[in-house]
């Protein structure tokens, strides 16, 4: 399956279709762009001409007569020239910018709207590619080698119609090299594809074992592993050398019997030419102007098939990209949905109802949808609003499954999910997620400020509440210990703090939005044991009127909770409060003792 795939993609000009809804809207420019290519490739085409004139009139002719309109003309051309290449080199850079722009946020603005699933069945950098490296690409062959297209495929055939009208015999002598010329430079071209394409290989193999051995230093060193670390990286340097010798043999050849090719091309000229001039039948300019063309014609031909070439490996960025962008999420609103509320750029936030938080699963099953495996089959808990639900199990034991569901990142295979007595799936996902306050188990926090960072899910909050928040987690002194204070910044993924400081912030941050619904994901496994009392605390005073759910590790934190979910190999296996599953002796007792044994 595959391989046909891989078949399909390289057909030529396969994805084209694919592109016309961003390409369209450029389509005046685009035109403009080929006429004025056109209009390149034509006087270039003529540039011989004026040398040949000059020859037969003013040298053969020992005459200045028409010289002053002679010269007027070849600088009014040569004036048209350069704003032809000026304006076409300034429509080529907007039109490169403008598709890779749109085709950019088109990417971005789809993975917005995707599922989990979706990430966490590709890499980061799968994804990364396709929205950076692939939509360059495309945008280049867009502008420039759409260009290129035009101006020597232009000039190729302008060069063909003036060697026929110049001497018809000559010009048969060249059109009859020209399809070995092809041949030779269709072969070695894709010779140098293959040979390139190995390289680029090999170099990502260098890159990769590069980044390993100076981001995994400490690995490296505790492990004591520096020699095969440094015979890996000499290895792939070898194969690159031994591919680049290659590449440059390729190269070397394919230029040497073009060069060849273009030696005798104008040897035959030359020869027939000066038999023909000799007999006075064809004058020294028409003769100078046809090898001037003979010799210009096969570096246009090389560089139309160089580009063809190239077009057509495109071809695989394209159909990479636009599967991204025809991909469909596993969750989505419905029409209906999206009409009433709006959509994820587009909110009707007149129409959301207000959030009580309630919460209901009603005979739901579910299987993640890279998955066959039940995670969840017929379960049923009632949540009344302002309850604490705590999620416990070992690592590993599905204890995100519930919450995923809660905040609609997945869709229950069967059953439903209610927030105040109606299906999650009859509001929209962003009017869920503006209600529900969620910190992650390793923290985030984006590039920006202290403050910018905290007001990312209330914009309109004041510094007065941003400080109020903070305190309430005990994030104050964090913040009054940066310089700079809310206004200071915190590093590309806060990396200018320590995980339990970062931890707190974002704490502080789901808390300023004001959620009707918390979910905490370990949120307490990055803080001390110090900071941790202080902030169980300000847990159960931000929880008391909101619906909490609680996924723990450290089970200390959640024995004040209205009811404890057991979870094991993804599956609910006990459920109650503290007490009562403490006095079952079951599987929460064998795990919270083996935390905090009893005296």
């Amino acid at each position: 399956m595959k391989k046909k795939e891989e078949e399909q993609i390289h057909l030529p000009f396969f994805g084209i279709p694919k592109l016309l809804p961003y390409v369209r809207k450029y389509h005046k420019r685009i035109i403009t762009m080929v006429i004025l290519g056109l209009i390149s490739a034509g006087i270039d085409a003529a540039s011989p001409l004026f040398s040949r004139y000059a020859l037969d009139h003013f040298v053969a002719e020992k005459t200045l007569k028409g010289l002053p309109l002679f010269i007027g003309i070849y600088i009014i051309l040569l004036v048209i020239y350069m704003v032809d290449n000026f304006v076409t080199t300034y429509l080529c850079g907007q039109v490169e910018m403008s598709v890779d722009r749109d085709l950019r946020n088109a990417a971005f603005a789809h993975l917005q709207e995707l599922s989990f699933s979706y990430f966490n069945q590709n890499s980061v950098g799968y994804i990364h590619a396709r929205v950076m490296s692939d939509t360059g690409k495309i945008g280049v062959t867009v502008a420039w080698r759409l260009m290129d297209i035009v101006w020597h495929g232009g000039y190729v055939l302008l060069v063909l119609v003036m060697m026929f009208l110049l001497n018809v015999k000559l010009a048969l002598v060249v059109a009859l090299l020209l399809p070995p010329v092809m041949l030779l430079v269709a072969h070695f071209q894709k010779k140098l594809v293959e040979a390139n394409r190995h390289v680029r290989e090999i170099n990502s193999n260098i890159t990769a074992n590069y980044n390993e051995g100076i981001t995994g230093v400490r690995a490296v060193k505790t492990l004591a592993v520096e020699e095969r670390i440094q015979k890996d990286f000499e290895k792939e340097s070898g194969n690159m050398r031994r591919e680049g010798i290659r590449t440059t043999h390729y190269s070397a050849m394919f230029t040497s019997l073009v060069t060849m090719m273009s030696a005798v091309a104008l040897a035959l000229i030359l020869w027939r030419g000066g038999i023909v001039t000799a007999q006075q039948a064809m004058q020294i300019g028409t003769l100078s102007a046809f090898l001037t063309y003979a010799m210009n014609l096969m570096e246009p031909i090389q560089w139309m098939i160089s580009t063809i070439s190239e077009m057509i490996s495109v071809q695989v960025n394209i159909e990479r990209l636009t599967r991204l962008l025809e991909t469909k999420s596993d969750v989505s609103d419905t029409p209906e949905v999206i009409e009433k509320y709006g959509d994820t750029f587009a909110p009707k936030r007149e129409n959301w109802e207000e959030l009580y938080g309630d919460v209901e699963f009603c005979d739901v099953s579910f299987h993640y949808p890279d998955g066959e495996q039940m995670v969840l089959e017929h379960f049923n808990l009632k949540v009344p609003q302002g309850y604490n639900v705590a999620i416990v199990g070992e690592t590993g034991a599905g204890k995100s499954t519930l919450v995923n569901l809660l905040c609609r990142f997945f869709e229950p295979t069967e059953g439903q999910v209610l927030i105040d007595g109606r299906d999650v799936r009859e509001r929209s996902q962003l009017w869920l997620h503006s209600h529900i306050g969620y910190v992650l188990q390793t923290p985030w926090l984006f590039s920006g400020s202290v403050r910018e960072n905290l007001c990312y899910g209330r914009p309109d909050a004041t510094d007065e509440e941003i400080w109020e928040a903070l305190k309430l987690v005990s994030a104050d002194g964090v913040v009054s210990r940066m310089e700079g204070g809310l206004d200071a910044a915190v590093g590309e993924g806060g990396d200018m703090l320590s995980t339990g400081e970062k931890q707190l912030l974002s704490f502080a941050r789901a808390l300023l939005a004001d959620p009707r619904i918390l979910v905490l994901d370990e949120a307490t496994s990055s803080i001390d044991t110090v900071t941790e009392r202080a902030i169980q605390k300000a847990i159960t005073t931000v929880t008391e009127g909101r619906t909490a759910f609680v996924i723990a590790h450290r089970l200390s934190t959640i024995v004040g909770s209205d009811v404890i979910l057991m979870v094991r190999d993804g599956r609910i296996i006990e459920q109650g409060s503290h007490k009562e599953l403490m006095a079952r002796r079951g599987a929460y007792y064998e795990l919270f003792t083996g935390q905090w044994p009893l005296s």
